[in-house]
Formats: structure tokens, sequence, C-alpha cells
């Protein structure tokens, strides 16, 4: 039974125009004051929210997008202005990239957004997509195989961190402590200073190629995992679903399918199914323009990719997906109150052990119809599959 429901907010900024017909992606570049409304915009979803039954708020970290799509390095540290905010929701990270932080320094600084919101921050972990990003900070994005080995030994060491009074680590990439002399001793262990006080700490991961190393490596540590939403594709759920139901058990977890799990939707709300479709259409093509050049559009050859880089009359002839065949897919919530919540009660009754779902807008919703959308959603559609 789905108890808990939150958004994603990714952090881009409002633009002028959205769809095939507006700048192509590559060409967008705004104003640091531009970009930096990211964080007023971040304040209006939380206090929306907070006041509408939501229970979680999931923000993406970001780096060097000056495209205006995704604006916010440090989820952390504005988790905790937010959760300093509201009353009601909890602040995940979805999620903290750990190529881009040494695995220590990301332990300490959820560790203390932990302790100063009570609790309230949600701790996430991915390994990263942008190759802009992952690279910059000197860490493998390029080489998939070098970023999930350097992003596996990130994570053992988090979680030693977390779950011991003392530890120490020796891999490829990191040898914790350095075997230094330390104030008259020959230093063996560290302390993470402070823990979180929440043990163990509940974890979360994108499952976006669903290998069974992967999925495997969640299990293992106890990491819940969040399908579609942002970049990660929504489809293939079924088959996602039920093998990790099956690669947990392999690690001693019994669950119910779906448990462990949050799934996620792009959501447009109105009174005509026609209405929702129009409304949403350049939304849906400007998340395209941002993510389909990043392999994040299953099936696209190069021509059309290079086509929809191109925008306009080049985007519309070349047989792009569709937004009607996004919504028979089940990735996108498109239509009205009633038909939304009757295709959430199904997934409901599908997957008895799921617990979470998200929905929310995607890359290059203005925010004045996110507020408007996650209100309706709040007060027409969770009374309802909630009870």
């Amino acid at each position: 039974m789905i108890e808990s429901v939150g958004t994603l907010y990714a952090g881009h900024i409002d633009f002028e125009k959205v769809g095939f017909d507006s700048t192509p992606a590559n060409d967008r570049s705004y104003s640091e004051e531009q970009l930096n409304s990211v964080y007023s915009k971040a304040e209006s979803i939380a206090k929306v929210l907070d006041s509408n039954g939501y229970d979680i708020f999931w923000m993406a970290e970001h780096h060097f997008q000056n495209e205006g799509y995704e604006c916010i390095p440090n989820v952390l540290m504005l988790a905790v202005h937010l959760a300093h905010m509201t009353k009601n929701i909890r602040i995940g990270c979805g999620f903290n990239v750990a190529p881009m932080w040494h695995p220590l320094r990301m332990a300490e600084d959820y560790a203390t957004a932990e302790i100063l919101t009570n609790g309230r921050v949600v701790f996430g972990v991915g390994r990263g997509y942008h190759s802009r990003e992952v690279e910059s900070f000197g860490n493998p994005m390029l080489d998939s195989d070098a970023n999930r080995e350097l992003f596996e030994e990130q994570v053992d060491v988090i979680f030693k961190a977390f779950n011991s009074e003392s530890f120490s680590h020796q891999g490829k990439n990191y040898v914790i402590p350095p075997q230094v002399p330390y104030r008259g001793y020959e230093l063996k262990e560290i302390t993470l200073v402070p823990r979180p006080t929440r043990r163990p700490v509940e974890s979360w991961q994108p499952v976006v190629s669903a290998s069974e190393r992967g999925l495997s490596f969640m299990a293992k540590h106890g990491i819940k995992g969040i399908i579609g939403g942002g970049a990660a594709p929504g489809g293939r759920n079924d088959d996602v679903i039920k093998e990790w139901q099956k690669v947990q058990l392999k690690h001693g977890i019994e669950t119910d399918l779906g448990e462990n799990l949050c799934i996620s939707f792009s959501l447009h709300i109105a009174d005509s199914e026609k209405q929702a479709i129009e409304e949403a259409r350049p939304f849906f093509e400007e998340n395209m323009k941002m993510f389909a050049p990043l392999g994040f559009v299953g099936g696209l050859t190069d021509l059309q990719i290079d086509q929809l880089s191109k925008g306009g009359q080049f985007a519309k002839s070349a047989n792009l997906p569709t937004l009607e065949q996004a919504v028979e897919a089940g990735g996108w919530l498109v239509g009205t109150p009633e038909s939304i919540t009757s295709k959430l009660l199904e997934i409901q009754d599908r997957y008895p052990g799921l617990k979470a779902i998200n929905v929310g807008q995607v890359i290059g919703t203005p925010e004045k119809v996110i507020v408007e959308q996650l209100g309706r959603f709040g007060r027409e559609i969770i009374p309802k599959i909630k009870a």
C-alpha cells in the first residue's frame, strides 16, 4: 500500500520558452541571477508539498550547468535550509553523486545534516551520468567500469563510517587512515565525527541499468531503489521489479513485490485528457532535448539525436517518441484527477509491497505550473490513494 508520496526537483530555472521550437539545449545560457533563481523555486515547491499531504521532497546534485537545467550543486546544504522552513516533509538527496566526493566528506556532511534537521534528511547516492561533471572533479565517467568500481568502493567506505565506532579501509582507491604518526602513536583506525544518529541509515539509489551487479550491490547494503523520474527511464518496470525481488531474496531479504522501491512518474493534471496532453507536450519535448543526448531515451539513432539537438522542424521530422507513447508505457500520468487516481490504484494492486511513489514535473516546467500541479495532486489525489 502506498504510504509515502514525494516529488523530485532537479533544479531547473524558468525558461522563456520550452519545447522543440525553443532554444536548443546546448545554446541555452543564463545570467547568475537567473541561475540562482532555483533556490527560491525550491522553497516554493517545499512549501506546497509541506501543506498538501506530501511526505518527501527529493533534489538532485549537479554542477556547471549554465544552460539552466540542473543547478543545485549542494543538496545537503539546501536540504538543511528547507527543513528549517517546513514542518512535515523530509528532504531527500536524489542523488548525491559519490564520484564527485571524497566518501568520508559525504558521510560527515550527511551526518551533520541529519543531526541539524532531527532526522528529516534522507540519504541517497548515485554514480552520475554527466561526463562534464564527474570528469571535471578528476574521476571517471566515460570509463563506465572504472566509475562503477570507484562508486562501489566509496559506498563501502561510507557504510563502514556510518556503522562502525572506528574503522579502517584498504582498497584500490582509498587507504583509510594513512599509516602516519599522530600525537605519539601510529594511526590504525579513525572514527567518523559526527555519525548519523539514526542507524542503520535509510539509503536510496537510482535503478537505471538494473544490472544484476548493481541490484546485488544495493541489496548487500540494504539500499532501496528509485525507478523512473529525472533521467532514469521508467519503462520495463515489471521486469525490473520482479528481478529486484529475486535479488533481495538471494541476500536473505523476503519482500512482497515492489517492496523497498519507489516508482516515479511524470505528472500533468487537467480537466480533460486532451487538455492535459496539449499542456504537457512542450515540457515532454524540452525534457527529451536535455536527456536524449545523454543516452536516457532508449532506441534513438545518432541521426535522431542530432536532429533533436537542432530543434525546430529537424526535431519534428525525426520520428521521435511521443508523449502519447510515454503515457501508454506508464511513465507519464497525464489526464484528469479521476483517471490518474485510477492508474495509481491499479499500480498499488499490481505491486502489493510498493509503499512509495514520486510524482512531479519534468525539466522545463515553470514554477507556477509546478506549484499548481503539485497542489492539485495533493488536494484531489493523495487522500484517495493513501486511503
